[in-house]
């Protein structure tokens, strides 16, 4: 027999006659998936237009991280931890950056990750 499954309910919405959230409240403009408040045009124009912006600002980003590989990097990480290594790659969703010759206050590692949530900030020379 298979087990009962309970059933969610949304909240009621603003007109009492629905269920979900107000399209004006600070949630569903958060969680909305453009950055384009429910309050101004959803004109075909401006969405095209955030997406092209999007995908420009992820080029940039991608051209960087091609750059930055092989390249002598310093990362300033939390608690006043500065190292430096040799920039050798990222993962798809950018939580961790994979570097050679890391070195650290305690010595050198060979290979290592650096996870993101740890780096504060990081550069190289051009």
């Amino acid at each position: 027999m298979k087990p009962t499954v309970s059933v969610l309910r949304l909240p009621r919405g603003p007109d009492l006659n629905s269920r979900g959230f107000d399209p004006n409240s600070p949630r569903f403009i958060a969680l909305c998936p453009t950055s384009i408040s429910s309050s101004s045009s959803l004109s075909g124009t401006g969405i095209k237009e955030e997406q092209r912006l999007r995908s420009e600002l992820r080029e940039r980003f991608l051209r960087t991280l091609l750059l930055m590989t092989d390249k002598e990097m310093q990362f300033n990480m939390y608690e006043k931890v500065q190292v430096r290594a040799k920039f050798g790659a990222s993962d798809i969703d950018v939580l961790n950056f994979q570097v050679s010759d890391l070195e650290t206050p305690l010595g050198v590692q060979k290979e290592a990750l650096l996870r993101c949530q740890d780096v504060i900030s990081c550069s190289f020379e051009l």
